[in-house]
Formats: C-alpha cells, structure tokens, sequence
C-alpha cells in the first residue's frame, strides 16, 4: 500500500476532527447545532475552509451517518464473536443486544441512523458509503439467520398463503441477498428486524415513557419471543 502524503494525512486528520466536533455538538446541542458553519467554528476555520473537505451539510451528515454504522456494526459483531463458540441462540442474544446497549447509550446516533427517511438523503445511492455501511450492518444479523436456517431451519410460512404483493416482495428481496434465505426464511429474518427495530424506535425515541421507566425487561421479553419463534433456547442476560 502507498504511504500517504502529508496532505493526505492532513486531510483526513480534519475530516475526522470534523465528523468528532460534528457528533459532538449533535449530542450536545441537537440536530439543529450541526451546520458546517458551526462545526467550523468549533474547529477555528472559516466556514468556506471547511466546505473544501464537504460540499454541504448533507454530506458531513452522510459522513456522520456513516460513522455510525460502523461504530454500531462493531460492537454487534463484537457481541457475535465473543460468543463464536456458544449455541446460535445466545450468539444471536448477544448481538441483539449490544444493539439494544448501543441505542440506549447514544440515542442522537442512533435516531440520525435510523429515524431519518433514507430517501431524504443520499443513502440509497449505489455504492455510497453510507449504503456499504448499512448493508454491513444488516449482514451481521443477515448471517446468523443464514447459519441457523442452513444448521436447523426454523418454521417459515407457506408462501402460497401470503398475500401475492408481499410474496413478490419477498421473492426479489431473496434474490438481491443472492438466495443466501429462500422468500419464506428471509420474512422470518425481515418480521424479527422490524420487531426488534420498531422496539428500539419507541424507546429511544421515547414513546414509551408514558408507560415504562425502564424498557430493558419488555426488550427481554420480545427476544424470549424471537427465540420461540426460531426453535431457539432463551438465556436471560447475565448479571
């Protein structure tokens, strides 16, 4: 691999301090505080020296956003090795989460992840890195739903009984994975996500107060669920 110049190094020195000052003022200050305008401030630059590194606000958001990603596709994968040697249950226990532990411990991160319409930005671009980050998260789970179907496939409904747009749906969502879950397996995998997904929302997006303190044991409750649903053994977490 070439060694970097030391512009190069420089540049993408201020590139990370930018994207660090950004998350910063967001947890800090909110949505509105990140303009490339403030995060120049921050970094004493002129906002024109800093539109030399992003075109705008909405590409320091998909950097941002990005980062993101990653950062939330490291500790799951994490959570998955460190288990690499335990049953697919409590390998898919852990994972779940450390989504969870990493939600609730950096709810701005994860509602400029999740709750922003994709549309609205320039995720759904191919071969953006927002895309590529996304798509990584989704693998990690995407492959533990593979190594359980392929090791002891877990019931799956009939296609022929789903309503024939979903089943369409489903039939081109196995075929962009390149089969790796027939349609009926991957709308297990898909309704488990959104479950787990729709969960995560209500919590951090606080739509749950009006009834619960503390959501940690109603999450426990829905994966003791999941784990039902795919034939699986429930481990409560430890400690």
């Amino acid at each position: 691999m070439t060694a970097q110049t030391r512009r190069e190094r420089q540049r993408a020195a201020t590139l990370a301090e930018a994207r660090t000052t950004a998350r910063r003022l967001l947890v800090e200050r909110g949505t509105a505080a990140v303009t490339v305008n403030a995060v120049a401030r921050e970094m004493g630059l002129s906002g024109p020296a800093l539109y030399r590194y992003f075109t705008g606000h909405d590409e320091l958001v998909e950097a941002m956003i990005t980062d993101f990603y990653r950062e939330l596709g490291g500790a799951v994968t994490a959570a998955r090795d460190l288990h690499a040697d335990d049953s697919p249950g409590d390998r898919l226990l852990a994972m779940c989460r450390a989504l969870r532990g990493w939600a609730v411990a950096h709810p701005a991160e994860f509602e400029w992840t999740f709750a922003r319409p994709l549309r609205e930005s320039r995720g759904h671009v191919p071969d953006s890195p927002r895309l590529a980050a996304g798509v990584g998260f989704e693998r990690a789970f995407l492959g533990e739903f593979v190594e359980l179907w392929v090791q002891a496939p877990y019931p799956a409904p009939d296609l022929a009984e789903l309503e024939p747009s979903l089943r369409n749906q489903l039939v081109a969502y196995s075929e962009r994975i390149d089969g790796a879950l027939p349609p009926a397996a991957a709308h297990v995998f898909l309704t488990t996500w959104v479950r787990i997904y729709g969960l995560l929302c209500m919590e951090v997006l606080h739509q749950l107060d009006f009834a619960y303190t503390d959501a940690g044991p109603l999450f426990e409750e829905y994966l003791r669920g999941v784990c039902a649903d795919l034939g699986l053994e429930y481990t409560p977490p430890r400690g």
